[in-house]
């Protein structure tokens, strides 16, 4: 009996130490990160996209060879400074919500005459995409600093928020995820990363404020549409269509409960 006990009090406090450890680990690989983001934070590479996205903003292209000058991205044709914060928004012209992505396909089409699928067929970081990575380093950077302010007041706008909503509780897959098993309550991490709850304004607003986003690890800026993706592409389900209303109702439901946040992009990523 004796050793029984002894054996049982002894894996109880194995068990102990190595929480107690673990928590003190995960504490100071946390701390370390932000150490990390802290030293990095200066000389955002973004600053690169953004210098090339606004000469390609104002530099002839396509069949027509026009420039995106004259886009209405919500607050009248050619206004960049704080368009991003309002988006995505209902276009009356294209009768449909819309991301800054897929406006921007929409501009191209109807400025310069380009083929919106050419876009939706790239890949990322490659081609067309590349290009569109660059412009919309330059929109959002446009918008830094803007509160987050979009809109469901218009019928369509409703209907993209709960669809988005739906989407972010969708479980299926091969490994039966959803949005919300990632980002669906507080106090969540994986790989030491923290993991905001998009259910919430605050969390809301640390994901959707900060994206798009300069990534570190892959020496890329990453667009909305590609964090989306790569989302999906860890749930195990099939990659969304660039620029679908699937996309974009994430877009919105994220946005939407962002409202009253700080527009902070681009931010800096591991």
């Amino acid at each position: 009996m004796q050793r029984k006990f002894t054996l049982g009090l002894s894996s109880g406090i194995l068990t102990a130490s190595l929480s107690i450890s673990s928590a003190l680990f995960a504490q100071t690989a946390t701390d370390e990160i932000a150490k990390y983001r802290e030293m990095i934070a200066d000389g955002n590479p973004s600053e690169l996209y953004e210098a090339a996205g606004e000469d390609l903003w104002k530099k002839p292209a396509g069949p027509k060879n026009a420039t995106l000058e004259k886009c209405d991205l919500g607050l009248g044709p050619g206004v960049v400074k704080g368009a991003a914060a309002q988006l995505p928004r209902y276009f009356k012209d294209t009768n449909r919500v819309q991301d800054l992505e897929s406006r921007l396909m929409t501009c191209m089409q109807k400025l310069q005459g380009r083929d919106p699928q050419e876009m939706v067929d790239a890949p990322f970081q490659k081609g067309p995409k590349k290009d569109m990575e660059a412009i919309v380093a330059y929109v959002v950077t446009a918008s830094k600093g803007d509160k987050i302010k979009v809109s469901t007041n218009h019928p369509k706008e409703k209907e993209m928020y709960e669809l988005g909503k739906r989407a972010f509780y969708f479980q299926g897959g091969p490994m039966d995820f959803s949005c919300a098993s990632c980002h669906g309550e507080d106090g969540k991490r994986i790989r030491l990363q923290d993991l905001p709850n998009l259910t919430t304004q605050k969390g809301a607003a640390l994901g959707w404020g900060y994206w798009p986003a300069y990534r570190v690890s892959s020496g890329q800026f990453w667009t909305m549409q590609q964090r989306l993706n790569d989302c999906y592409r860890q749930q195990r389900f099939p990659f969304p269509i660039y620029g679908s209303d699937l996309t974009i109702a994430l877009s919105m439901y994220m946005a939407k409960n962002a409202n009253g946040g700080t527009v902070e992009t681009p931010g800096l990523k591991r």
